[in-house]
């Protein structure tokens, strides 16, 4: 998987034996930067250069390495740069652009160890551990093969579908071009052996091994977010414009929810408080379940954002490249079952535009990604009826499709078994042993 891209230089270390072109190092600090197309390789102490399209760091006996400035959560609002350890293989790859790309050859199983290290805290309940687990692996064969036979020219299967006065994008792998999958929340989060507690992942995995999730002859593309608000959304809002019966929308709660089909019904659910799995506020029980980078995110059940209108003009112009000039509305065209938005209307005194879908109108509207596209807003007005601040008031964090994360986990807290919990949110999926 791909842990750094188009980067111009790459640094870390060899924390062990490892061979690099017939030749042996251990306890080396490296650098690498693409010069003329090739990768210039260094380590030290100990002298070696090498230069190549491609360099190979293999290693023995267990070795690990590791790699300084690894950027994760990016254009997120939990970004941050930090020092990540691996297993397996380092391969640096040079681009044609004059960037490197760090991946790492690890096998699937160790692999998915360090996922659900990753994607939530490895002290959560075991069952949860279990259940993350298998759609992890679920996901990722699924990925792999629909990756095989994407056809990269058609728009479809690239995310665009645009129309007069419309923008509509969503996003897949089509960028993943030197490996299968990348290492960050675009993919699956990857961090190496930086967060592992011995035992716990590997116990989950061990558990677990060769088990999917399948409906018919496929294995299951299972998506998962970290906190649904209390209703699931349909594959189809997200994504391609198909549906996936295993992806469809449920209320994540003990008592049943009905879906959102007006905003009549938008307001009164995303700002009421419901009984849902995910809707937790004990920070101990949070502690428990989240990394502590999640952590820092307290208010995802329900939450609130605002805007002077001059700052969300800036944002606007920013990600979108339109100057919308005086911006009067935000107008809800078409939302999902979870209330969250699918096509946003963006009226100003220059130009209207509408986009969608999820992901990219939580990108138009911020700095960096709004929690989710579940919101309702409200617009505060001057004398002469200027909108002078927008109020978003939402609900959930991430797209909403599939397994929710921190409903999962409390479900598990209250003594479900793995698998009840995938039965839950993967309607109609079965659990088969392929190997």
């Amino acid at each position: 998987m791909g842990v750094l891209d188009r980067r111009r230089e790459v640094r870390g270390r060899l924390n062990g034996p490892f061979r690099v072109k017939d030749r042996l190092f251990a306890g080396c600090a490296f650098t690498a930067v693409n010069s003329g197309g090739d990768i210039v390789f260094r380590l030290f102490p100990g002298g070696g250069i090498f230069r190549g399209r491609e360099i190979i760091c293999a290693p023995e006996n267990g070795a690990t390495f590791s790699l300084s400035d690894v950027t994760i959560g990016i254009r997120f609002h939990w970004e941050r740069n930090e020092e990540q350890t691996f297993e397996g293989s380092l391969r640096l790859l040079a681009r044609n652009d004059g960037t490197i790309a760090a991946v790492n050859d690890i096998g699937l199983e160790r692999y998915l160890e360090s996922v659900i290290s990753s994607e939530m805290n490895p002290e959560a309940p075991r069952e949860f551990l279990k259940a993350h687990t298998v759609a992890s692996r679920s996901w990722l064969l699924a990925a792999l093969k629909n990756a095989a036979g994407a056809k990269k020219s058609d728009d479809l299967s690239r995310g665009k579908m645009d129309r007069e006065g419309e923008r509509i994008r969503w996003y897949g792998r089509e960028d993943h071009d030197l490996y299968d999958v990348c290492a960050d929340d675009h993919c699956q989060r990857y961090h190496g052996i930086t967060r592992l507690i011995p035992g716990r992942s590997a116990r989950a995995v061990d558990e677990t091994r060769g088990l999917f999730l399948v409906q018919g002859d496929e294995i299951c593309d299972a998506r998962y977010h970290k906190a649904c608000g209390g209703i699931t959304e349909p594959f189809e809002n997200v994504w391609e414009d198909r549906c996936v019966p295993y992806l469809s929308s449920i209320a994540d709660s003990p008592v049943p929810h009905p879906p959102v089909r007006s905003e009549e019904d938008a307001e009164r659910w995303i700002c009421s408080n419901p009984q849902a799995w995910c809707r937790v506020q004990d920070a101990g029980v949070l502690g428990r379940i989240l990394p502590s980078f999640d952590r820092e995110t307290p208010d995802f059940f329900r939450w609130k954002i605002s805007y002077d209108r001059e700052e969300l003009e800036a944002v606007l112009e920013e990600k979108s490249g339109i100057d919308f000039g005086l911006l009067q509305n935000l107008i809800p065209v078409e939302r999902g079952p979870s209330g969250r938005i699918v096509r946003l209307k963006i009226e100003g005194s220059k130009a209207s535009c509408t986009v969608g879908k999820e992901l990219e109108i939580r990108r138009w509207l911020s700095r960096n990604h709004l929690l989710s596209s579940a919101f309702v807003v409200s617009v505060e007005r001057d004398e002469s009826g200027n909108a002078r601040r927008f109020i978003l008031d939402g609900a959930g964090w991430g797209h909403g499709v599939g397994l929710c994360q921190i409903g999962a986990a409390m479900m598990a807290e209250k003594g479900f078994r793995a698998e009840d919990i995938l039965r839950h949110y993967f309607t109609g999926a079965e659990l088969v042993k392929l190997y």
